[in-house]
């Protein structure tokens, strides 16, 4: 088993990324959210550099992709991917695809189905966060995951970074991801590197010891402070 990967702190951060969180295209909302979330800590993981092409996967509401775009800069790329399932269920994701897009220059919008999921090739890096139990839903067929994380690894250059970040689930509750958003890091470890990944290493970053595993993400008395796994897989 490998120990833990160490991430920078904040002031160690490569300069891009801390360059990025002070842009002041960022709404106010997410600034205040980036002292429990450590996006240039979580970034520097997955190597984000300048001219990087790199895919925020389920971006939700850009949090991730409206720093990642000032990281890359000009001459990289970031790929927005909002899945229309999510965009059918709430208009919201699809309003918040388009208005990302169209703020960035270097953001492309991606709205494909899971199932159809077709990423660009030759990609530096993917990270997906807070959304990886999402594959697993009800409605989704049981083979999403598997699909997504094969597309996954097809798109990604050799050396490229796979960078999964979720809610922890406790051992053993496989109806997590339906019951209470969250899903085993167990679960995840062995379906990306089913795939063909190579775990380089997990990160306690995010990890808190206060959170039980026995409530769902959003309720009040845990949303925000849960319990968290940050996972780098690494592409041979």
């Amino acid at each position: 088993m490998l120990g833990a990967v160490a991430a920078p702190s904040l002031a160690q951060a490569p300069a891009n990324l801390t360059a990025a969180l002070a842009d002041p295209a960022r709404p106010a909302a997410d600034t205040a959210r980036d002292a429990a979330r450590h996006p240039a800590e979580l970034l520097a993981l997955a190597n984000v550099k300048p001219g990087a092409k790199v895919v925020d996967l389920i971006m939700g509401g850009g949090y991730f992709t409206r720093i990642l775009s000032p990281a890359v800069g000009p001459t990289g790329a970031v790929y927005a991917y909002q899945p229309a399932e999510f965009i059918k269920f709430k208009a919201q994701y699809g309003e918040d695809l388009k208005t990302v897009a169209a703020a960035y220059k270097n953001v492309t919008p991606l709205d494909a189905s899971l199932g159809a999921l077709d990423l660009p090739d030759g990609l530096d890096a993917v990270i997906t966060v807070q959304n990886y139990h999402d594959l697993h839903l009800s409605p989704f067929p049981a083979d999403t995951a598997a699909k997504v994380n094969a597309e996954v690894f097809k798109s990604l250059k050799p050396g490229g970074v796979f960078l999964v970040v979720d809610h922890a689930a406790a051992p053993g509750s496989a109806d997590a991801p339906n019951k209470l958003h969250r899903i085993e890091m167990a679960t995840v470890k062995s379906e990306v590197e089913a795939a063909g990944f190579k775990l380089a290493g997990e990160s306690p970053l995010l990890h808190s010891a206060a959170d039980p595993h026995t409530a769902s993400v959003f309720d009040p008395s845990i949303r925000g402070k849960t319990d968290q796994f940050v996972l780098k897989f690494v592409k041979p």
